[in-house]
């Protein structure tokens, strides 16, 4: 079942705003994210609220709304009450992640403005030691790219690699643009994921993700092409590693190769 309708608010193409309408997808989001009530829930974009008050209906300590349009946080303030309910005027990338160390970890709950998708996983990234998993929705690409491993495909590469090192990923709904009002140009999809507690330590770990950059500068062209400039680093790595593509290649393999070449960094 779909809903159409604004509120009377005009859409902004300039925040991204595609507004979810399919009640199917509204209930996995609900269903996936798996709340209770001591979890603190964090909403990036709640627009008219057609999530927000779906996630009031969850049994949740508190939930944490981040609103950059003001015409629709004013909307919000009049629909929406509850004393489980923040709303917070105001552009997410500019907030102080010290503020949710109140409650932490945090549950993320959202369907995130696809043109600052990566700058938000960043922040999570950064800071999780303040989240615990999440429930999103992205673009189908991004989806794609975050769960890739290797020899599965185009997507996979670096992304897939640096964020499954400190997230595990889950494929949930695919959703199509009339789910959406307006409908976007691309296909959506819902996507889980959650914090490792422990993550693989990795020597120069800094330089390891640069020298994985390098590995997937052209990703279908091989080692030796890539690292063409690096003749001693081929070396060591040896010619039939050299003749295979990153794409070829596990995070395991990767930090073998790494092992070999880490002085060099």
């Amino acid at each position: 079942m779909l809903v159409a309708q604004t509120n009377g608010v005009r859409l902004k193409k300039k925040y991204g705003q595609h507004f979810l309408r399919d009640y199917n997808i509204l209930a996995s989001i609900i269903s996936h994210a798996e709340l209770k009530e001591q979890d603190a829930v964090l909403e990036i974009g709640c627009g008219d609220g057609f999530l927000t008050k779906a996630l009031l209906d969850c049994p949740l300590k508190k939930l944490w709304s981040f609103e950059i349009d003001p015409e629709w946080a004013e909307k919000i303030k009049q629909t929406v009450a509850d004393n489980k309910f923040t709303l917070f005027e105001q552009d997410f990338l500019k907030v102080d992640p010290q503020q949710f160390t109140v409650d932490a970890p945090w549950v993320m709950v959202a369907n995130l403005p696809y043109n600052i998708t990566f700058p938000i996983l960043e922040i999570v990234r950064t800071h999780t030691h303040l989240f615990s998993r999440g429930v999103i929705m992205v673009q189908e690409e991004v989806a794609q790219k975050l769960v890739k491993k290797a020899q599965s495909g185009k997507d996979y590469g670096f992304i897939s690699l640096f964020y499954q090192h400190y997230f595990e990923w889950k494929l949930l709904d695919k959703v199509l643009p009339q789910s959406f009002m307006p409908a976007p140009k691309v296909v959506s999809r819902v996507i889980a994921f959650t914090v490792k507690k422990e993550r693989q330590t990795i020597y120069k770990e800094a330089a390891f993700w640069d020298f994985i950059k390098v590995c997937f500068k052209q990703p279908r062209r091989t080692l030796r092409n890539n690292l063409a400039q690096f003749p001693d680093q081929i070396a060591l790595i040896g010619q039939e590693k050299a003749a295979k593509r990153a794409q070829q290649l596990s995070m395991e393999e990767l930090l073998c190769l790494w092992d070999k070449i880490a002085s060099f960094y």
